[in-house]
């Protein structure tokens, strides 16, 4: 016989019924589908790219900075001619690497100045902007060689010899020996330092919030729901009593005992006393 434990459980929604907060289905009127970061139909592309252009230009032209430091700061190479050749003065001085030296720690600082003023100025910049930054950093270490070259001595040593004479000292023109280490100085710097600064201080995405989860549930978030067989604790509930037991009875009827000669009930709910 069928029974139930008297509790309601609420009608479960049709699998073809899509809920209210199904994002499943079809948009509302009037939504639209947003662009692809970094379409052409992105507005905040075009503005990127204007940003990692400015980026790029002014690192650039601070090479030329870098450059007159590099003239100032770096130490010189004494030479001496006589009337075949001409030979370091001092052929045990650090001179030449100290030139070296000096173009890579002022580059490693104008690095980390960049991009400390980069994060400063575009700290939600995105990826053009550090990829401006870095080309940027490249050309201005090329700028920046090509201009100390350039204003520093001549590089005809010959002329100068000649120029200066027999047994005059004189400079030697300036000149990277590891180019491409010193030149690429500048543009690890920056990206290291930038990294850094973004981990350390670049805006963070807003933490998803549970509560949140309620309303696409339609209430609280909760642990499994109890099914038909399952009580308030969510247990099995045992079955309720049925009619022989709703209307008192402790069990099934014992049988009458047997026959009498008569053919009747040997004994009856008053004869049984009786006898």
């Amino acid at each position: 016989m069928a029974w139930h434990d008297g509790t309601v459980t609420a009608p479960l929604t049709p699998p073809d019924q899509p809920g209210p907060h199904d994002p499943w289905q079809a948009p509302p009127s009037g939504s639209h589908l947003a662009y692809a970061s970094g379409s052409q139909d992105d507005p905040d592309t075009a503005t990127e790219l204007r940003q990692a252009a400015l980026v790029a230009v002014l690192v650039a032209l601070a090479g030329i900075v870098l450059g007159l430091l590099w003239l100032w700061l770096a130490p010189r190479v004494p030479l001496v001619a006589d009337d075949t050749a001409v030979f370091l003065k001092n052929s045990e001085g650090e001179e030449a690497i100290g030139a070296d030296g000096t173009f890579v720690l002022l580059a490693l600082g104008f690095g980390a100045l960049s991009a400390a003023a980069v994060f400063w100025r575009l700290r939600r910049g995105g990826v053009l902007v550090v990829v401006g930054l870095a080309l940027g950093a490249l050309a201005a270490s090329l700028i920046a060689w090509r201009v100390g070259v350039w204003l520093g001595p001549s590089s005809d040593v010959v002329a100068r010899a000649r120029e200066a004479g027999r047994g005059v000292t004189f400079d030697a023109p300036l000149e990277l020996h590891a180019v491409w280490a010193a030149v690429l100085a500048w543009p690890f710097a920056a990206m290291g330092v930038h990294l850094l600064l973004t981990a350390a201080f670049g805006p963070r995405d807003p933490e998803p919030e549970w509560a949140g989860f309620s309303g696409y549930y339609g209430g609280a978030v909760q642990g499994p729901l109890a099914g038909p067989g399952a009580g308030a604790s969510g247990g099995p509930v045992e079955p309720s009593a049925g009619p022989a037991e709703a209307s008192g009875s402790a069990g099934p009827a014992e049988p009458s005992g047997p026959a009498g000669p008569s053919g009747g009930p040997s004994s009856s709910a008053g004869g049984g006393g009786a006898g």
